[in-house]
């Protein structure tokens, strides 16, 4: 080899988000460019952190029979969720303060989701109103996550905006009577708005991205509950979320109420076991969402995928089952569905990609995710994605 065809053989590393191929990439990214005290609070979960392990262990456990030798050449990634066609079977899962991580938040988010052909599940706690969220992608498709609050007026408001605005369903979060114990904020003195400590000044002061989005941006506060009439305050409206958010009296009667309120699709999403995924769909759902929460709710509870198995048997065709937790390929999507799942969800990756790149980060996060699920349906000998079954796994 001369050495004058050296200088031809040296690639420049590729630019904008092409360079990230994976989850870990998305997420390293994100380090890089948060404050230790933003980025623990999307990774972190509830004490000691067992059942954020655990959704990625029972991800791992799960083997693929392939099939060889099977004509793959036109492969078709899309389905139907609430029977209604996705491009992607892979879903954006409700997840709050969106702003924290990129000034355009759940605006870009929409943005991205409605392109890529898939869902918005938007998160109660968004940092933009649910009414700015519509209009960002007004032809995108979008469900509206919400929780029993104390004040059922409250409910009832939040119900009747997201029916107004063209929510074309609602997702209720059964899994928070009371909010679990995050060691991670608790040490790094997380609040609402943000506070710059004197422990973590120097940190935040070397990410000078995000200290002039934090500056120069709109306030980090809930968006959705301004309208509450508990004023604008982003630390009025925090206090008043702590208070009035969890209520541990709620019981499947308050469904019931709910399912009366609203009209169009309900999904219970936080359900980790069978009887509350029967218990559900005899109070009204029509679909269930296999979840813990991230991690962030209760330690200790089983990967999402190590029960959704028998959720997926014993709720049948009575209702759809989506399943969300540790979701970080296509390949993980490809398995929910061999185990009973219509589609995933995930809350961190579209965090991730946000963070990195506002609406281009998350359209590469959803990218990376269709470009897995194509290459492994070809990988295991099916040409449609429904054409997945529990004859996928060993």
């Amino acid at each position: 080899m001369k050495l004058r065809a050296l200088p031809g053989m040296l690639a420049r590393a590729p630019k904008g988000a092409s360079r990230w191929h994976t989850y870990e990439d998305l997420r390293d990214e994100a380090r890089r460019r948060l404050p230790k005290m933003v980025f623990d609070f999307v990774e972190g979960g509830a004490e000691g952190e067992l059942t954020i392990a655990a959704n990625r262990a029972a991800i791992d456990k799960v083997e693929l029979a392939p099939s060889y030798m099977v004509n793959v050449a036109d492969r078709d990634a899309s389905t139907t969720v609430l029977g209604q066609p996705v491009s992607l079977p892979f879903l954006l899962a409700p997840a709050g303060l969106a702003t924290l991580v990129h000034r355009e938040g759940e605006l870009a988010a929409a943005r991205a989701a409605a392109a890529a052909g898939t869902v918005f599940a938007v998160s109660t706690g968004s940092g933009y109103s649910l009414e700015d969220i519509a209009a960002a992608a007004p032809d995108g498709r979008r469900w509206f996550q919400l929780y029993l609050w104390k004040n059922p007026e409250v409910v009832r408001s939040l119900v009747n905006r997201a029916r107004d605005t063209g929510y074309e369903a609602l997702v209720l979060t059964v899994d928070v009577p009371v909010v679990g114990k995050r060691e991670r904020d608790l040490r790094n003195g997380m609040s609402l708005p943000p506070r710059i400590r004197w422990n973590s000044a120097l940190d935040t002061a070397r990410r000078l991205r995000w200290l002039r989005q934090l500056v120069t941006g709109p306030d980090i506060t809930f968006g959705s509950l301004v309208e509450l009439g508990i004023g604008d305050d982003a630390s009025a409206i925090g206090a008043y979320v702590d208070r009035e958010l969890a209520d541990p009296s709620r019981t499947w009667d308050d469904v019931a109420w709910l399912r009366r309120e609203w009209d169009g699709p309900l999904l219970v999403k936080g359900v980790i076991s069978a009887a509350d995924a029967e218990a559900a769909v005899r109070w009204g759902a029509d679909g269930v969402i296999v979840s813990n929460h991230g991690g962030r709710q209760l330690d200790g509870v089983p990967g999402a995928f190590a029960v959704l198995p028998q959720i997926a048997e014993a709720v049948g065709d009575r209702a759809e089952v989506l399943v969300d937790g540790g979701c970080q390929r296509g390949t993980d999507v490809v398995k929910a569905r061999a185990l009973g799942a219509r589609a995933a969800m995930g809350g961190r990756s579209w965090f991730w990609g946000l963070a990195v790149a506002g609406e281009a980060g998350v359209a590469r996060m959803l990218d990376i995710y269709r470009t897995d699920i194509d290459r492994t349906l070809a990988l295991v000998g099916r040409r449609r994605f429904d054409d997945i079954g529990p004859d996928l796994v060993v």
